[in-house]
């Protein structure tokens, strides 16, 4: 075993919620009001001059406003630069020809405005592990003579021992949709494993198939999205039915869908890991899906069809990856992103490549080597052989069958983990 430092982020409860929400609140709302007015502000220009301006253009614009001065100026930076970067991710959306993509909105529900995270950084927080304390600096705007900060009582997992990290570099203040948490982003010294194995496997990610394995040994998964579309449905339905959907019933139903679906990342994150352990895997290849509405050949908007754009666009691929490279660190496992360019159209067998071999969605035949397989598994072999040859383009010899019959892992509800099809019942 090797020790290797990491990031990780521990959520806490706060014992003394009664005494500060109160307090919160006002900063929660202080950070809303600094975005909508750095909204209303970017958009003046981009109206003015079809430019976008970057975070620190927008903190030099609004450090003067009086809004800037309700928080600590670390936190006032971090709310303009979430939405400059959200602006940013808009703008590439656009580029890139999606013609559905909204610019982020402002922050309000009727009269109010919503409770925002509240980020602290190093200047920001004092914290005090001996009794499980954390003081959260007020903006100068929002100081009063005798209270200049929120002192906050908080719990931690019996596991987590906040004296025991290296340091801890954020505190953010989140609003559940019911209460006040503090999440504490630290530096934290963890074993990993010294040699995890030599093996690679190549991870495509998609919108039928959320993700599709294939290994170098020469086996190959499959990880349907049922669970996911079944709980769109649901709750899609659900919402519908409210009669505002900014109503408190509609907030609460969009939580618990948001919820549902970081569990479904977080468990499917953990069971790849757990099978790359158990199969001798030191890299992880994973497509990376920041291009993936533009087209290869001529930079025109793909169009996966009105449903499919949708779905593309609310499943946060980026979100998975992160998981996934979270908890392949602690085994010691390298993620490695590469390029999906050309993996859907060629052949990983002889590397031909035509857009007709894809016969349908879930089948790729080759008319050069005569090659079947399921067209995600074949996208998935052809990322991890952009880190790893394969053997067939080494000379040795693989049939149709690890290709065309890939093994197919389901999300079972009544145990919460994911386990092969012919085993879940719910």
């Amino acid at each position: 075993m090797a020790k290797q430092v990491v990031t990780r982020t521990y959520t806490a409860s706060i014992r003394n919620q009664q005494q500060v929400s109160g307090d919160l609140d006002v900063l929660g709302f202080a950070a809303s009001k600094l975005w909508n007015v750095g909204r209303w502000a970017i958009s003046r220009v981009w109206d003015e001059i079809d430019y976008i301006p970057d975070h620190d253009e927008l903190t030099a614009y609004l450090k003067r406003h009086e809004r800037y001065d309700d928080l600590h100026s670390q936190s006032s930076q971090r709310v303009l630069q979430k939405l400059a970067e959200a602006f940013a991710g808009w703008y590439g959306k656009r580029r890139n020809g999606d013609t559905n993509a909204n610019p982020p909105g402002y922050r309000k529900r009727g009269d109010d405005h919503p409770r925002s995270t509240v980020t602290f950084k190093n200047k920001g927080f004092k914290l005090d592990t001996e009794y499980n304390r954390v003081r959260l600096s007020k903006g100068s705007n929002l100081k009063e003579y005798w209270s200049d900060f929120i002192l906050c009582e908080y719990q931690t997992r019996p596991d987590v021992d906040l004296s025991t990290v290296e340091n801890v570099q954020q505190v953010r203040a989140v609003w559940t949709g019911e209460e006040w948490e503090l999440h504490f982003v630290c530096k934290v010294e963890i074993q990993v494993s010294a040699d995890p194995g030599e093996q690679t496997v190549g991870v495509d990610l998609g919108i039928n198939n959320f993700a599709a394995l294939a290994y170098e040994d020469g086996h190959s998964e499959l990880y349907p999205l049922n669970c996911l579309k079944q709980d769109d449905y649901y709750f899609s339905k659900r919402i519908a039915r409210c009669d505002d959907s900014d109503s408190e019933q509609a907030t609460r139903l969009n939580h618990k869908k948001s919820a549902r679906r970081t569990h479904y990342f977080h468990t499917l994150s953990k069971h790849i890991v757990e099978r790359c352990v158990d199969e001798g895997v030191g890299t992880i290849v994973v497509g990376d899906l920041s291009s993936i509405r533009e087209d290869e050949e001529d930079s025109e908007a793909k169009n996966w069809g009105t449903h499919g754009n949708l779905d593309l666009h609310s499943w946060a691929f980026d979100r998975f990856t992160d998981l996934l490279e979270y908890k392949a660190e602690m085994e010691g496992i390298t993620v490695e992103q590469v390029s999906e360019r050309d993996t859907s159209k060629s052949c990983s067998c002889c590397g031909r490549k035509r857009d007709a071999n894809r016969v349908e969605r879930g089948l790729y035949v080759c008319d050069e080597c005569d090659l079947v397989a399921n067209a995600d598994v074949n996208g998935a072999e052809n990322i991890r052989q952009k880190v790893s040859p394969s053997p067939a383009t080494d000379g040795g010899d693989r049939s149709n069958g690890w290709l065309a019959q890939p093994s197919t892992f389901l999300f079972d509800k009544e145990t919460g983990a994911f386990a092969p099809r012919e085993h879940v019942t719910s």
